[in-house]
């Protein structure tokens, strides 16, 4: 049965429909515009401060593609995840970063949760405050995910409070992160970034890295020739480099990046003690393996569990999060748009931005 009702153009409102033939639900209030491609992982695919029209996540070359209109060429092991791509920010669960094996199986880029379609139903909608729940178990994995969203009138804050239980009987290692990349228009030269203190990591680096192997404190790393790098600095799109480096030991669980000459900002706060590591992929135009070919000029600062790149790494070094049999991963976080230029001192997990004096 369908019910037909008014729909709201004023304070919170929620708009459901079919976009590229994927379900999409839209979340709304006076200050954000935020979507979610519920058949695709519930990927969060435009994230946009209204009052200066300005979506700060980056958005593939491909953009969103409906899996059920699409056939691979040929299946790869990163292919479920790129070929459908679109950006964004996804949720990665129960591994993170490069395919591997786990569990005697073959697991894609950044796990099952970002290719699978979600359930979701609508919990408020008021004109003060709107949520919804999206719902999904894994194929591979016993897990059942729960995730709510919600937007409250005239807070430029989305809201997210997530479960993750272990329907098996078995106890299992898992690593649990988010992937909001960040582009253009917001992401330009000149950009700023801030943290807390952290201690950073260069490994793995890539072969047009701009970085020497090693760590340092937060803001400073050193670069190839044995300068020193501002981190806090987003360079353009010459700078023709690609790396992810990891940041561990953060004194809190934030980050905001500002973007001074349109005087915009997103930033997000999150519980340490379920994504003690941070990802840093800086895409700077030097991705020129398939299937960037250099069109990638993003950021994206990932809250993760592990600073490793798979669960299998970090079932290794012994930094994998297990949950038990029957036990429930609970985590609430926030993603905040901000006006000014002013550097960010902290933002607090109800997404409060303080500055710094």
């Amino acid at each position: 049965m369908i019910l037909y009702t008014h729909e709201r153009s004023f304070g919170c409102r929620i708009r459901e429909y079919l976009y590229r033939g994927l379900r999409t639900v839209t979340m709304e209030n006076e200050l954000l515009r935020v979507s979610f491609l519920a058949d695709k992982g519930s990927d969060i695919f435009e994230f946009i401060y209204k009052p200066k029209d300005i979506d700060f996540l980056w958005h593939s070359p491909w953009g969103v593609r409906n899996p059920a209109h699409y056939v691979a060429t040929s299946h790869t092991p990163g292919s479920a995840f790129l070929d459908f791509y679109e950006g964004g920010w996804q949720d990665c669960f129960p591994t993170g970063g490069n395919p591997c094996e786990y569990q005697g199986q073959s697991f894609g880029a950044h796990g099952e949760l970002p290719t699978l379609p979600w359930d979701y139903s609508i919990l408020e909608d008021s004109p003060e405050r709107i949520s919804i729940r999206f719902r999904v178990r894994t194929c591979r994995t016993p897990f059942f995910v729960e995730k709510e969203v919600s937007l409250e009138r005239g807070v430029p804050t989305l809201f997210i409070s997530e479960e993750i239980t272990n329907e098996g009987r078995i106890d299992l290692p898992v690593m649990w992160g988010q992937h909001p990349a960040l582009g253009a228009p917001f992401i330009e030269a000149g950009c700023r970034i801030d943290l807390p203190a952290a201690r950073i990591q260069c490994s793995q680096l890539s072969p047009v890295t701009r970085f020497a192997e090693g760590s340092s404190d937060w803001p400073h790393a050193v670069g190839r020739t044995g300068e020193s790098l501002d981190l806090r600095e987003v360079p353009g799109i010459e700078a023709d480099t690609t790396d992810t480096l990891k940041l561990s030991n953060l004194a809190e669980g934030w980050y905001a990046v500002r973007n001074e000459s349109l005087g915009v900002g997103f930033g997000m706060s999150w519980p340490l003690e379920v994504f003690p590591a941070l990802w840093f992929w800086q895409a700077y135009g030097g991705a020129y393996t398939a299937p960037w070919y250099g069109r990638t000029y993003l950021i994206a600062l990932e809250p993760f569990s592990t600073a490793q790149l798979t669960v299998a790494d970090a079932i290794r070094d012994g930094s994998a999060r297990l949950i038990r049999s029957g036990e429930t991963l609970k985590a609430s976080y926030v993603a905040v748009g901000f006006e000014g230029t002013t550097p960010v001192s902290s933002i607090a997990p109800d997404g409060h931005v303080r500055r710094s004096s």
